[in-house]
């Protein structure tokens, strides 16, 4: 797992996210961000010149070295100054200006176990189509259908993103991150309807 989470962070992350459009400069929202395997590989591709804000709830996560917390000594460790932390009590009213942020990362947060209710879904999808500037774009992250059998779960998520005034513009299948685990997955991306 360790070496999983070390090779995510010094190559495949940062390939992924620029695969996906991250580019320098942006500003980027990544909600439920736990110890941070997607936020520091963002936070290296927008530079200085961009900013990363990891939102969590937690603070030290299941185990002590998880959490907000590692994010913290990751992003010191490595000199990263555009790292914003957001601790949240769990609302779901995010605490930035509308069209403020050109990507939202929603990746395995928006789900069943997190969001049981379809109102919370809706709600936190409206939140971010009122963050994501006109161009910006949602990279949702469904988890591992495979393994929980989810699929119609998935099915009625990805109606409520398209539901919600987004698009879908583009699938990404590589090697991502899962619970310090790299492995085969997709991303979707979304749009921003007009």
């Amino acid at each position: 797992m360790r070496n999983d989470v070390e090779r995510w962070l010094k190559k495949y992350g940062e390939e992924f996210l620029r695969r996906i459009g991250i580019k320098r400069g942006q500003t980027v929202l990544d909600f439920g961000c736990g110890s941070g395997n997607y936020a520091i590989p963002a936070a290296l591709i927008v530079g200085r010149e961009g900013k990363v804000y990891a939102l969590d709830k937690e603070r030290q996560g299941y185990w002590p070295s998880e959490g907000l917390y590692k994010l913290i000594w990751r992003a010191k460790l490595l000199r990263l100054e555009n790292i914003v932390i957001m601790e949240t009590s769990g609302e779901l009213k995010i605490d930035l200006g509308d069209e403020s942020v050109d990507v939202v990362l929603l990746h395995d947060i928006l789900h069943y176990y997190y969001f049981p209710r379809e109102e919370d879904r809706r709600k936190l999808l409206r939140e971010i189509y009122r963050v994501l500037k006109p161009n910006g774009f949602l990279s949702f992250y469904p988890g591992d259908p495979e393994v929980f059998h989810n699929y119609s779960e998935m099915e009625t998520i990805k109606r409520e993103i398209k539901d919600e005034k987004f698009y879908l513009e583009n699938k990404y299948t590589g090697m991502i991150i899962h619970e310090d685990t790299i492995l085969k997955g997709s991303v979707l991306k979304y749009r921003k309807k007009k």
